[in-house]
């Protein structure tokens, strides 16, 4: 393995979501199926800023039309952020997760999610160690009452309606795990892409431009087989993932811990109403984070250290036992107000500001 690898794992690791060093090299073997040796030494060069090729190639003392030529065949091999805007390119660094990996859509070989599922634990555990995440988890609007303090940041349909342009991709954890013969029965179309990003999907040709309603029903879907909406930590989303706790990485992750509310960005839990529950057990069945268990008088009870707060519990009960419920004050959190601010917090966190 040669030392640009190394560098670059170095240079990712800088950047808020991380790419922290293992005692295997799995991460190396991962930059080296992604990056050929000239575009992991020229992507030691690009900011996590947008930048014209110009200034790119000056730092790496390189011909701008050839560096330029490369920066675009990375961009479309999903490896840097490349847009055209006003025929002006710029490029930027992308990070792993959330970034170059979700790009892989359409590259996935075995190994390449062999190796990724084996650092995988690596990354998310370092990920969670920051107050600051990158996703958080909202509600299922079935389950939102109006008994619940709920901003619109926190609703699923009114961040789909303010949005003019949304693109739908293929969840990528469903996908490798099906390429593995690992997948379940949940929809695979289900990744939803906000803004820029949404063009930026479409001009590498990964998934397809959808309406609103079409967004509305592809979410509405997703709830009735037990996904939890999990958007960008931030008030203005750039996308919402629709998750399954036995394929999505972060969810089946955090799912072996102890006390999966604790590292989860969610104001709110479930509760019982011991009076109307009849015990059929619809909640504990479809819970991701297998926070409802049943007691001996066969009523339901949420373990609320376990409990996200995605409200697919209440969904589920026809009886109107379950219900969501504002977590405590101390424990309220109000997302940034951009992704610019998201990386901003988890990077001052990480003490690189």
């Amino acid at each position: 393995m040669t030392d640009v690898f190394k560098k670059l794992a170095i240079h990712l690791d800088k950047t808020p979501s991380g790419f922290p060093e293992t005692e295997s090299g799995v991460e190396l073997r991962i930059l080296k199926q992604l990056f050929t040796e000239p575009e992991a030494e020229l992507a030691l060069c690009l900011m996590q800023m947008p930048e014209p090729a110009e200034a790119i190639a000056e730092r790496a003392g390189k011909d701008p039309e050839t560096v330029k030529s490369m920066l675009i065949e990375m961009g479309a091999k999903g490896l840097v952020i490349h847009v055209n805007k006003d025929n002006k390119d710029t490029f930027m660094l992308l990070h792993f997760v959330v970034g170059i990996w979700e790009y892989q859509v359409n590259r996935l070989t075995e190994q390449l999610i062999k190796d990724f599922n084996e650092y995988v634990p690596y990354l998310i555990k370092s990920q969670y160690r920051q107050k600051t995440q990158q996703l958080r988890v909202v509600p299922v609007n079935q389950a939102v009452n109006v008994d619940l303090n709920v901003m619109d940041y926190d609703r699923v349909e009114h961040i789909i309606r303010s949005q003019s342009k949304i693109l739908v991709a293929p969840c990528i954890c469903r996908k490798e795990h099906t390429m593995m013969d690992k997948g379940c029965d949940k929809p695979l179309e289900t990744c939803l892409i906000f803004g820029g990003g949404a063009y930026i999907y479409e001009k590498r040709g990964v998934g397809r431009t959808i309406t609103q309603e079409e967004a509305l029903e592809i979410v509405e879907k997703g709830i009735q087989s037990g996904l939890v909406p999990q958007p960008s930590n931030s008030q203005k989303p750039i996308n919402i993932c629709l998750c399954c706790s036995c394929c999505c990485q972060v969810l089946k992750n955090i799912k072996d811990l102890e006390e999966p509310s604790k590292v989860v960005s969610s104001n709110f839990h479930a509760k019982v109403d011991a009076d109307a529950c009849t015990g059929c057990q619809a909640c504990e069945e479809i819970c991701p984070m297998e926070a409802v268990s049943m007691t001996d008088e066969a009523i339901a009870r949420v373990e609320k250290n376990r409990c996200i707060g995605c409200g697919l519990c209440v969904n589920a009960c026809e009886f109107d036992a379950m219900s969501l419920r504002d977590k405590d004050q101390s424990e309220q959190m109000v997302p940034p107000a951009n992704l610019i601010e998201t990386y901003m917090a988890i990077a001052k966190e990480k003490g690189f500001l």
